[in-house]
């Protein structure tokens, strides 16, 4: 086998390779397990994973992955901010419209699965008057719209696979429509349900590009395909997750620790990174926007007012989305997500710290400015020597309650691919199934962070009362 693979990728077949010697930003999901997914040594595999990887090897290529979840994946190739995407993405004539195909290279289908204790569902017909589960832009939730009328159900979107699990499990629906491998793989791993029904035929899954671009990648993927078919390596990739081979793991709470402490440890580093440098650049943000609010220049205080209305006027989940994709697509260049979750978190606790600037500003009497400008004190030393000493007391509590919040907000910085705290929790969820562990241990992570920058922001406070 080996021997095939490197005649596959000798000199002559790269040279035909109209790809060869670039490197490619392949973008994909990271919550659909077998095809997408985080093991427990930290690395993306699965199908797709395992494909790109190996075409690339074949034609002479290198690619980046940038695991951002699926529509994440869908608009930063639109937005170039990635060359191509690999996500359990169905081949349909709507997408055709925005992207370019690569031929398919694996079969889906449709199946409905319900809890594993329930034995009243067991058909399309008993679903009528029902809740039933999709997945967001899967060729399942497109099979559930076309049958609902026929069969009385209502259908309820979800971002990923476990939460869709999750729904049924807690009875708030009683079925799911999702792909027959990640249905078949959840179910090895544990995730409670069981099939009822027969696979329905769906669509194909395809690598894109973006419309009229790298059309060479998509030539290249062609290639390194069937040459994978021809060998026989193919199929044992999709063996080795469809297979027996996947088996299921220990997803006991220790067991769940010992396997992805280091994940977890690492998501955590990584959430207090973006905390700690936004922070440091929302603080001066908000000295600067907080003293024009208050200055006696009408133009500045145009400006601080509104910059506090835009990014406290605005949700942090569009914030991110427009600085990441919007901005870079608009001016042609690009940004990493690490720059681009920097940038959101330190303007949205910008607008914030001005608030909490001016807030601590007026709180200050007028009379101690006027005695300071009666002994003939400019007004800025006076703001400075004077009123700002004053000011800084009465904000302390307020900017570490304000550092809580932007720790916590980092969470939403997952859907631009960031692996936060709360992003490696879903990435987990997305392989083991497990969602009630993984977010218990997710909180008490949180509760004792937050706990202790609690306790120190009232230690701080009583230090300065003194």
């Amino acid at each position: 086998m080996l021997g095939a693979l490197l005649l596959a990728a000798t000199p002559a077949a790269l040279a035909q390779s109209p790809a060869a010697g670039r490197t490619y930003v392949i973008a994909t999901d990271v919550t659909f397990a077998p095809f997408e997914f985080q093991n427990e040594q930290g690395d993306f595999v699965g199908i797709d994973m395992d494909l790109i990887r190996e075409i690339a090897e074949d034609q002479g290529f290198a690619v980046e992955v940038r695991p951002l979840g699926f529509d994440a994946a869908l608009q930063a190739v639109q937005a170039d901010q990635a060359d191509g995407v690999i996500a359990g993405m169905s081949i349909t004539e709507e997408r055709k419209q925005v992207f370019d195909f690569s031929d398919p290279y694996f079969e889906s289908g449709v199946q409905m699965a319900v809890l594993a204790g329930n034995d009243e569902v067991a058909s399309y017909a008993d679903l009528a008057g029902k809740r039933v589960a999709v997945k967001n832009g899967t060729e399942g939730a497109a099979f559930a719209e076309s049958i609902k009328g026929e069969y009385g159900f209502t259908t309820v979107y979800f971002a990923d696979s476990a939460s869709m699990y999750d729904e049924v499990r807690t009875g708030n629906s009683v079925a799911v429509f999702d792909d027959y491998p990640v249905l078949a793989y959840g179910i090895a791993q544990g995730n409670g349900l069981k099939t009822v029904t027969e696979k329905e035929a769906g669509a194909n899954y395809g690598f894109a590009v973006n419309k009229g671009r790298n059309p060479e990648l998509l030539t290249a993927f062609n290639a390194g395909l069937q040459n994978l078919r021809d060998n026989g390596r193919y199929d044992e990739i999709v063996e080795s997750y469809l297979g027996e081979g996947a088996v299921q793991a220990d997803n006991s709470i220790p067991g769940l620790l010992r396997s992805t402490w280091q994940l977890l440890l690492e998501g955590l580093w990584l959430t207090l990174v973006l905390s700690v440098v936004s922070i440091a650049i929302a603080l001066v943000l908000g000295a600067l926007f907080g003293l024009m609010r208050v200055s006696r220049n009408i133009v500045l205080r145009g400006i601080g007012t509104a910059y506090v209305d835009v990014f406290r006027g605005t949700p942090l989940l569009v914030q991110a989305f427009f600085i990441y994709f919007g901005i870079p697509a608009a001016a042609g260049f690009q940004m990493s997500a690490f720059t681009a979750g920097i940038i959101t978190l330190s303007l949205n606790a910008g607008a914030y710290m001005a608030e909490i600037v001016r807030g601590g500003i007026l709180s200050v009497d007028k009379g101690q400015m006027e005695a300071a400008r009666s002994l003939g004190i400019g007004y800025l030393p006076a703001m400075r020597k004077v009123v700002m000493p004053q000011a800084v007391r009465t904000m302390i509590p307020s900017y570490i309650n304000q550092f809580v919040i932007t720790l916590k907000d980092t969470s939403i910085l997952s859907v631009i691919g960031i692996a936060e705290l709360t992003q490696t929790g879903r990435i987990i969820i997305a392989r083991n199934f497990q969602s009630f562990q993984m977010w218990l241990i997710i909180g008490v992570i949180y509760f004792v962070v937050i706990m202790a920058l609690t306790k120190l922001s009232d230690r701080l406070e009583k230090r300065i009362n003194r």
